[in-house]
């Protein structure tokens, strides 16, 4: 139950700044965070990570739907033990950062982009996109360096 308060609450964040992000940046040239560093611009995202798949919003649906459920199933397989807290909390994180860009693209069409690195020319993205990334780090330093194979075996799909 905890995952699921966990997982809404963060959809409802990412939601919150990207209607935040619609009000107030949106046909205005963006906006200073941290100058150098960081600055709120508005984008419609109709593709994914770099421009891909341009205009594909009925394979991002149904993959969405199909890789959410197969989170669940993860989420339900990890035993209740502290030592699995971490990767719980990382099947969480891609659970609200799927089901935040699911949301956008289902109601809108396209994904509501607003953070922009100025320090590197990188793609404008959304704190559901955070979420994705920092799981995907986050589980692989687990997997890698955190659990051993032994206590791997113990979750069941």
């Amino acid at each position: 139950m905890a995952g699921l308060i966990w997982t809404l609450a963060l959809v409802v964040l990412d939601q919150k700044l990207k209607a935040y992000a619609v009000a107030e940046l949106k046909n205005t040239g963006g906006a200073q965070l941290l100058p150098g560093v960081l600055r709120l611009s508005y984008v419609e995202n109709r593709g994914m990570a770099f421009g891909l798949l341009q205009d594909a919003r009925t394979f991002f649906l149904i993959t969405t739907i199909l890789v959410f459920c197969l989170f669940c199933l993860a989420f339900h397989a990890i035993p209740e033990k502290k030592r699995f807290a971490p990767l719980s909390a990382g099947i969480v994180l891609l659970m609200a950062g799927a089901l935040g860009n699911f949301i956008d693209r289902l109601r809108l069409g396209y994904v509501v982009d607003f953070l922009q690195l100025e320090f590197i020319d990188f793609p404008v993205f959304n704190l559901a996109d955070c979420y994705l990334t920092w799981t995907g780090f986050m589980l692989f330093f687990l997997l890698l360096f955190y659990y051993k194979n032994e206590e791997l075996e113990q979750i069941h799909l």
